[in-house]
């Protein structure tokens, strides 16, 4: 490919000339081997590493979502947690019949299409999984976190260049649109499409006719029962619900309480610095201000903090604030729509099989991420079984389940319509099976 079609290090004008580029290097990279992938990923990571203040302020600044501190965390965790080429398990069965291994190999040229929540953080995480994975990628970022997207692209571009010599490995466009990436969807040399964000681009991945991997919706609920550490279950919501300011996926977007300890859980909600709304003249305000006319979140006050939340419902509060907990409903628009804010219901029920029902309503049958917070071991085991999410998290913030302060990968793409869960490089792979017959098994 002439480099002349191209703007930067990995940005290109035409989505043929960046998926033909893209094709090239990946032809150059499936001949280096494992240790060589291992390199790649990890200049890539030195490079981001250096950058991660700057690309947090680029995100904040682009895209009007979150706060640089949240946004730090989440780079930084994309960047050290991500799994790489370890994640590549071989399977093998021997026998008197000889010996069958169960291989990982590349895809192809992949597809990336990230959403405006989590840009850069996604892009980053699924760069180094599909790179360890042995693929190429086209990036299509979300229109609203484009000129960051571009910038963390040719950072990894030129550091592919730089340890191997391989260019446009992972390239963009310099415009993004719903046409080109539905160009870029069906173009004959995409393998794969792996799509993080909204319903409407999920959808057309489905009809493409290729392999695809799709994050849907979530409307994660946490269930707290009368058993429950609740100076615990109240620090965890309020450390998960109030991260980036609720953009997160997995962040938790109500609260289903069991009547006889919800007073107190709310004053543990206060020490914690939540904004506590009782009245309805408040969650009145607190509507009209986030939830439109035809029964959609406010795109305006998306991401943004408890504090301009406040001042657009007309509210005043003196005090800091991380979170807004509205005293209401499961029927209300706060708990049946995904906010992305950092202001969640707290729904009273009667006991924890009412709570389990009401957190199976509320969340949609998505299967995206749900949290408990209680003591009983059978109940952990009910609510895990009943909920059926991709994501469970048991007595912690939901943070945990994409590994802040937990065990575990760290994931930005949770497949709840495809049904891988977490992706990481395994995932964006093919399963290949070889068979040698006679000998090989030293049983």
């Amino acid at each position: 490919m002439n480099k002349g079609y191209r703007l930067k290090s990995g940005i290109f004008p035409s989505v043929n000339d960046a998926v033909l580029s893209a094709l090239g290097a990946y032809n150059q990279y499936a001949k280096l081997n494992l240790n060589e992938r291992r390199e790649v990923i990890e200049v890539i990571k030195r490079r981001l590493l250096a950058n991660v203040e700057e690309i947090a302020n680029m995100v904040v600044e682009e895209t009007g979502m979150g706060n640089v501190h949240d946004k730090i965390t989440k780079l930084v965790l994309s960047i050290n947690k991500t799994p790489g080429i370890e994640d590549l398990i071989t399977e093998v069965k021997t026998g008197d019949n000889g010996m069958t291994l169960y291989e990982l190999s590349s895809y192809g040229v992949i597809c990336a299409i990230h959403p405006c929540t989590n840009p850069c953080a996604t892009l980053i995480s699924n760069t180094i999984g599909m790179l360890a994975a042995g693929n190429a990628i086209v990036h299509c970022p979300h229109p609203r976190a484009i000129e960051v997207s571009k910038y963390v692209t040719e950072i990894i571009s030129r550091s592919i260049v730089e340890i191997c010599g391989i260019d446009n490995l992972v390239v963009t466009l310099n415009e993004s649109s719903m046409a080109s990436t539905s160009e870029i969807m069906s173009h004959p040399d995409i393998s794969m499409i792996v799509t993080t964000g909204g319903i409407n681009v999920l959808r057309r991945a489905m009809i493409s006719g290729k392999k695809v991997i799709g994050a849907g919706p979530a409307n994660p609920t946490v269930i707290v029962d009368e058993t429950a550490n609740l100076e615990k279950a109240a620090r965890d919501i309020v450390n998960g619900a109030s991260f980036d300011n609720n953009v997160m996926c997995i962040s938790e977007k109500s609260i289903v309480a069991v009547s006889s300890i919800a007073d107190r859980l709310i004053e543990e909600l206060i020490k914690n610095d939540v904004y506590y709304v009782s009245s309805d003249e408040e969650m009145l305000r607190l509507t009209v201000a986030t939830v439109t006319n035809d029964m959609t979140i406010n795109k305006a006050l998306e991401g943004k903090s408890t504090n301009e939340i406040l001042s657009a419902a007309g509210i005043q509060c003196d005090r800091k604030i991380k979170l807004i907990v509205v005293d209401t409903i499961k029927q209300h628009p706060f708990a049946t729509l995904e906010m992305l804010m950092p202001l969640i219901p707290l729904i009273r029920v009667e006991n924890f099989e009412k709570s389990l029902e009401t957190a199976l309503e509320i969340e949609q049958g998505f299967k995206h991420t749900a949290i408990i917070h209680s003591q009983s071991i059978e109940r952990l085991n009910i609510a895990a079984k009943e909920m059926q999410t991709s994501v469970f998290v048991k007595n912690g913030a939901s943070l945990v389940g994409i590994g802040v302060n937990g065990e575990g990968d760290t994931s930005f793409t949770i497949a709840t319509a495809t049904g891988e869960g977490t992706t990481t490089a395994r995932h964006f792979t093919r399963r290949r099976r070889c068979s040698l017959t006679s000998g090989f098994s030293i049983r």
